[in-house]
């Protein structure tokens, strides 16, 4: 259990951290409040952007100036015109062991490296199955049916049984951080022997998360090539959302078997990098976060997650208790947000509606929470949420890096407010 005294002296290590990255740093008085956490946390952020803007002025997306510094932090960047050959040089986002190698491709957003690798996918195979777990997010998922044509998704169920043995055609398994748990662990127990290639979306998971090792060790066993896509400006980013920033990393050191009649995918990362440039989703070198790779940075990260772990674990088991028949979906892999059902069935409009109304009455009330989307804040945040699987709305309460008793008392309130407005009114 974590002290208020404990936590907040925790969040002046994660301002003073931030605080020194400026070359005029802010006079912050320290922190007596989640209030001020953030709005110190979000002014400072802001703070590093402009001062970048402001002495990098030679680096501009014309690369004019040879001149320009190109740095953010640890990260340096070398490109040409509107940054179609962006390098990058820096630290990794992940943890490999030891003889692993890998190669990334950043750019403007999560979503902008999954449509990047599963586009580039084309120039390798014509026709291929990509095997989605249940719970995977849904937007990929429209990508898929929307734009990605030669890719057939398959909806799994559990058990999975031999979902992953081998087909008439090549077969991808998409797997995905945002999974339900008891999905996510069904398949790494699977024989991923008759799997073509695996897309890993990581990024509901920490970068040096044992779950992305595990993960690893899963393709190397099976010889399985592995991309991981992530979005950088939730969990890397101390709570911030410091900008947008994604990333393709392919990873080396399996090299995978080569199957009669299968694809080879080595090529896969240079069409990927050509995909990113012929989209324009290049990464901006102002999006980099200046704060990361240090030692400091990985302890309080990783202090970080394990709070939000923690309160997640404790919402779960009271939502179980107190709601067991308003609760949509407690356990997702990733443990950073639950989702909630009405009494009476939801819709877009409505879900939205009802996260709207609980975080502003909670809110007057004095807890931190608002109604936003995303994740891994120093607030709550609701928001509606559509699985894509089922075709259910409900509402998701995400989990922030609070206080122990703090967080008690609003997870209690959340239940309180959500029995009474469902059951009292009917609909949110």
């Amino acid at each position: 259990m974590e002290t208020i005294q404990a936590y907040l002296e925790r969040k002046h290590e994660e301002l003073r951290l931030l605080n020194d990255c400026l070359r005029h740093r802010l006079d912050l008085a320290r922190p007596r409040s989640v209030d001020d956490i953030v709005r110190s946390k979000f002014q400072i952020t802001a703070a590093l952007r402009a001062e970048q803007e402001l002495h990098d002025w030679k680096a501009t997306e014309t690369a004019w100036s040879h001149t320009a510094d190109r740095v953010s932090g640890p990260f340096e960047f070398s490109y040409d015109y509107q940054r179609a050959d962006l390098t990058v040089r820096g630290p990794s986002f992940y943890e490999f062991d030891c003889g692993c190698a890998s190669t990334a491709i950043y750019t403007a957003s999560g979503m902008a490296a999954i449509s990047a690798v599963l586009l580039a996918s084309a120039h390798i195979v014509e026709k291929a199955d990509i095997l989605v777990l249940p719970g995977s997010y849904g937007e990929t998922l429209e990508l898929i049916r929307g734009f990605v044509p030669h890719l057939r998704p398959v909806a799994l169920s559990l058990p999975l049984g031999d979902a992953f043995a081998s087909g008439n055609s090549p077969r991808i398994l998409l797997l995905d951080s945002c999974s339900r748990a008891g999905a996510f662990e069904a398949a790494l127990r699977s024989d991923g022997s008759g799997l073509d290639l695996l897309v890993f979306d990581t990024t509901c998971f920490a970068g040096r998360s044992g779950r992305i090792r595990r993960v690893l060790r899963w393709a190397r066993r099976y010889e399985t090539p592995l991309v991981l896509v992530r979005s950088h400006n939730k969990l890397d980013s101390l709570g911030a959302e410091y900008g947008r920033l994604g990333s393709a990393v392919f990873v080396h050191g399996n090299e995978p078997r080569q199957r009669a009649g299968r694809p080879e995918w080595t090529r896969l990362a240079s069409e990927t990098r050509n995909a990113v440039r012929l989209l324009g989703g290049a990464a901006l070198p102002a999006h980099f976060p200046p704060f990361v790779g240090s030692a400091a940075y990985l302890a309080l990260t990783k202090r970080r997650v394990a709070a939000i772990l923690h309160n997640s674990r404790s919402m779960a088991r009271y939502f179980a208790a107190q709601l067991p028949a308003l609760s949509a979906e407690l356990h997702f892999t990733h443990g950073l947000y639950v989702t909630l059902r009405g009494k009476r069935p939801l819709d877009e409009a409505s879900a939205r509606q009802a996260a709207e109304d609980m975080s502003n009455e909670l809110r007057a009330e004095g807890f931190p929470i608002r109604h936003a989307g995303s994740f891994g804040f120093d607030f709550a945040a609701t928001e509606w949420f559509h699985d894509a699987t089922t075709d259910q709305y409900s509402v998701r309460v995400t989990v922030p890096d609070l206080p122990t008793e703090l967080w008690d008392d609003l997870t209690a309130s959340v239940a309180r407010w959500w029995r009474a407005h469902q059951w009292a009114g009917g609909e949110a």
